[in-house]
């Protein structure tokens, strides 16, 4: 249980609290351009012009065969981390959202947790209370919600979960969270010759029950951190149970480390919105030829959520002040994003 404390711990600390679009150029050369890249004028439709351009103008460049900056089909892995870059983040993560839920729903069952325990304070509503507990309220959390059970018992939570839970600002579903100028960059990508993968801090569990449908990325494409597993008969059929230990932490230093065990090859494009994808992007940008890397920058308090460097989730500090020295590209949510949500095309 200690030890699993160590994954979330950055997932719940202090986290309670919770423009007007360019107008599109006209019929320009680079337009034209962009007619000759698969999918471009339909799936980067949420984009804003000048984020647009250049990354049509780098996708253009690295999958044309006669150009020096050419990358063959078979390297070109692009990874993208998915609280904060994918999907919303605020005011909590989704993760622990699911792990609240769950204990309240289990609460029936465990009369003795309204009136001792860790999870008193959940029940009654009270997040800073409960954070009160420390390490030992954490890992009971984490351990009753994520371990104990088979795999397919924990992916059946999360799915009912998924179906059933919304998010406390939209009341939205919080698989219908996802950023849509993300899913376009994605179909765009993969229509181009990329793999699209998730490294995230994340359970990889949690992560693969749902993400295959929200952004078309198969189970065997995500990487995330993971507890233990053990291989057990019940009866004459073989199991995976969850056990309350870590296994990897797929989280800053870990995100290269969990890419070359899990892919195999360096990425040629990396997205993040946090420090925690500082080495990730560090990582893909200073491979050899050309590389793409790329920050989410959240600055829209009215249609999403305002925060990056004094932020206790999804901080942004290092990626800012690095973004030049490593030529990324910062968005700016407010101003580069026409539309947030899927939904709001609706």
């Amino acid at each position: 249980m200690k030890r699993i404390f160590i994954l979330y711990i950055s997932l719940f600390f202090l986290t309670v609290a919770c423009s007007a679009p360019q107008q599109e150029e006209g019929a320009t050369g680079v337009e034209k351009k962009e007619e000759n890249i698969s999918g471009a004028t339909m799936q980067l439709a949420s984009w804003e012009q000048e984020p647009r351009k250049r990354i049509l103008e780098w996708v253009e460049q690295v999958t044309d065969s006669a150009s020096s900056s050419y990358i063959p089909a078979s390297d070109r892995i692009a990874v993208f981390d998915n609280d904060g870059t994918l999907w919303t983040e605020q005011p909590i993560y989704f993760q622990v959202a699911f792990a609240i839920d769950e204990i309240k729903r289990m609460a029936p069952d465990h009369p003795e947790w309204s009136s001792q325990g860790p999870f008193k304070p959940l029940l009654e509503g009270d997040l800073k209370g409960f954070m009160a507990g420390g390490e030992k309220s954490l890992g009971a959390l984490l351990a009753t919600t994520h371990t104990g059970m088979n795999t397919e018992e924990f992916n059946q939570r999360v799915k009912t979960w998924m179906q059933t839970a919304t998010h406390p600002v939209t009341g939205k579903h919080y698989n219908e969270m996802i950023f849509q100028p993300m899913l376009e960059l994605l179909d765009f990508l993969r229509s181009n010759g990329f793999k699209t993968f998730i490294v995230s801090g994340g359970g990889i569990d949690f992560m693969r029950v749902w993400a295959e449908e929200a952004y078309g990325i198969p189970p065997y494409q995500i990487v995330g951190s993971m507890s233990g597993l053990s291989y057990e008969m019940d009866g004459d059929q073989p199991i995976l149970n969850k056990l309350p230990e870590l296994f990897f932490n797929d989280d800053k230093a870990g995100k290269p480390v969990g890419i070359a065990r899990n892919i195999g090859k360096r990425p040629v494009f990396a997205a993040g919105n946090s420090d925690g994808d500082y080495e990730m992007l560090q990582y893909t940008s200073t491979g050899s030829g050309e590389r793409f890397g790329m920050y989410i920058h959240h600055t829209d308090s009215v249609r999403e959520s305002a925060y990056d460097r004094e932020s206790h989730i999804g901080q942004l500090n290092r990626g800012l002040d690095d973004a030049d020295k490593y030529n990324w590209m910062v968005v700016d949510m407010a101003k580069d994003w026409k539309v947030i949500y899927p939904y709001e095309l609706k």
